[in-house]
């Protein structure tokens, strides 16, 4: 990170600073009053992750403050090009974020990575240092298919590649898993990544299921991909979506969980027929500032920022208790 990167993030200090200047809206002093902690799942419940990316302007410890005043579990940092920790600084600012995190009570469990393959430049210092920090899963990066070849060729070409990853991941027992993503890249359709995944342990090596990526595909039938995935899923993806016509083109663009077309009541019920019971990672892509509201001072910026985690946070643990989650 350079000079110009750490004026431009919030401290700790300056987050401390707007809590107690935005006064009666809610003062971080005033977070185990209003019982956030009693927000966060109890031991044997599934953990709730905030995927940080559009935290970024926050430093570690100003992230850790904002994580837990939201009431999430833990946080699921980005460990990647542009991410919160740079892979080529892994060994020095990972332990750093995570001290920081747990000096608060959030956990760090997952962590979100460009990995492709073993033989990646920072692959082994990344999963080495992870598993030194007891950190449990990582996410890979998503992988092109290549279209001088076909798509079975390409899957065949491809698995020497996720079994050496399997490996690796057994050596430094952490848990890989790859995101099933809408559009062309591998994994959008689910089945191609089982193709990849059946012949391997799922304990090393597995899906992130995406559930709003799943819907723009699958419409209908992304529950019959999930069943087929399911012996692989150890983490989840969880955000909403809504078709929109822009133009003369729709597109799917993300909302605010439980105002779009996700079925999530059949979705938690699969989760729970299922047993998968991994730490889910809550990802917030929707814009939760209008461009109005750009020029507004932090402190009500911040505000706005926490209320909309929390906000979607209160609707996720309503669907798991409808659950029975």
């Amino acid at each position: 990170m350079n000079h110009d990167q750490r004026k431009r993030q919030l401290t700790r200090r300056d987050f401390l600073t707007i809590m107690g200047a935005a006064g009666a809206s809610l003062p971080f002093t005033a977070i185990e009053r209003l019982g956030m902690e009693a927000m966060k799942a109890p031991n044997d419940k599934i953990k709730i992750h905030v995927f940080s990316k559009h935290l970024q302007w926050l430093d570690y410890s100003a992230l850790a403050e904002t994580v837990a005043a939201a009431g999430f579990d833990g946080v699921d940092l980005p460990v990647r090009p542009g991410g919160h920790i740079l892979p080529e600084r892994v060994q020095d600012d990972l332990p750093r974020a995570v001290e920081a995190m747990r000096k608060t009570g959030v956990n760090v469990d997952m962590i979100t990575t460009a990995i492709e393959a073993t033989h990646d430049t920072q692959t082994e210092s990344i999963l080495k240092t992870a598993s030194a920090l007891g950190i449990k899963y990582y996410r890979m990066a998503w992988i092109d298919y290549d279209n001088a070849f076909g798509i079975i060729a390409n899957l065949e070409a491809l698995k020497s590649r996720f079994r050496d990853l399997a490996a690796m991941n057994e050596h430094y027992q952490v848990h890989g898993a790859y995101q099933n993503h809408a559009g062309v890249k591998v994994g959008a359709p689910v089945w191609d990544l089982w193709h990849l995944l059946k012949d391997l342990d799922s304990r090393w090596l597995g899906c992130q299921y995406d559930v709003r990526h799943a819907t723009v595909e699958g419409g209908n039938s992304w529950e019959l991909g999930f069943k087929l995935i399911s012996p692989y899923i150890n983490t989840t993806v969880i955000k909403d979506f809504k078709w929109v016509l822009q133009g003369d083109k729709w597109i799917a663009q993300t909302c605010p969980l439980g105002e779009g077309m996700v079925d999530f009541k059949k979705y938690f019920a699969l989760i729970k027929e299922m047993n998968i019971a991994g730490p889910i990672s809550m990802h917030f892509e929707y814009p939760i500032l209008e461009a109005s509201e750009e020029n507004l001072n932090v402190s009500v910026k911040t505000q706005k920022v926490i209320s909309a985690m929390q906000k979607d946070l209160q609707t996720l643990r309503g669907m798991m208790e409808m659950a029975g989650l």
